[in-house]
Order: structure tokens, then sequence, then C-alpha cells
């Protein structure tokens, strides 16, 4: 018995569930698919830092001010706010930060 089945592309199904690229829906959808991705790669940097100096996620916590829960939360990419980076960064050792905004230019967090 044959069937006639209708494979369809990630862009495909993305334009019929969320809408086509440039309307708002599929505008918010990128935006929050990007932020998260983002926040992952922070969340790792920062777990891989730790992991290099040989510390906890425990001895994280204590320098930060926060719990071992936290800490894990925010290795995870979850609960990512620009303060959060800078205190897990200057709780590791960091004493500079810059972004880089590509043709921008480069912007130093402190």
């Amino acid at each position: 018995m044959e069937t006639n089945k209708k494979f369809y592309t990630e862009e495909e199904m993305l334009d019929e569930l969320i809408g086509k690229v440039g309307t708002p829906k599929r505008d918010e959808f990128e935006a929050k698919v990007k932020k998260e991705v983002d926040d992952y790669y922070i969340g790792e940097a920062i777990k891989q830092a730790r992991k290099k100096q040989g510390m906890t996620q425990d001895e994280l916590g204590e320098r930060m001010g926060v719990k071992k829960s936290f800490v894990s939360k925010i290795e995870s990419g979850k609960g990512i706010a620009y303060s959060t980076i800078m205190r897990a960064f200057k709780a590791l050792g960091a004493e500079t930060a810059t972004l880089d905004l590509g043709k921008l230019g480069r912007v130093a967090l402190w």
C-alpha cells in the first residue's frame, strides 16, 4: 500500500505554523530563539571558565553571593541577565570584558 506523504522543510513548517519571515509573529519567534541560543552559549562559557579554574558551582555561587542552584540555572542558559553575566565573570576573575558588535566595533562592558 503506497501512501502519498508530503515532506516539508523546516522553513515551510515555520511559515505555516508561525508566519512568513518579516511578519511580527515570526520576527518575535526568531528573536526569542536567538536570545535562547545566545544565553546557552553564555552559560556554557561561564561553566567552561569555572571548570578550567577547578571551581565547583558551590564555590562560584559563594563568590557571586548566590546559591549553587542559581549557578546551575545560569550555566544551562536560564535566567541570564547582563548583571548576572557581569557578576559571574567578575567572580571568575575576569578583569575586563568586551562585546564584539561586528561592523560597529567593540564595547567595553567593564
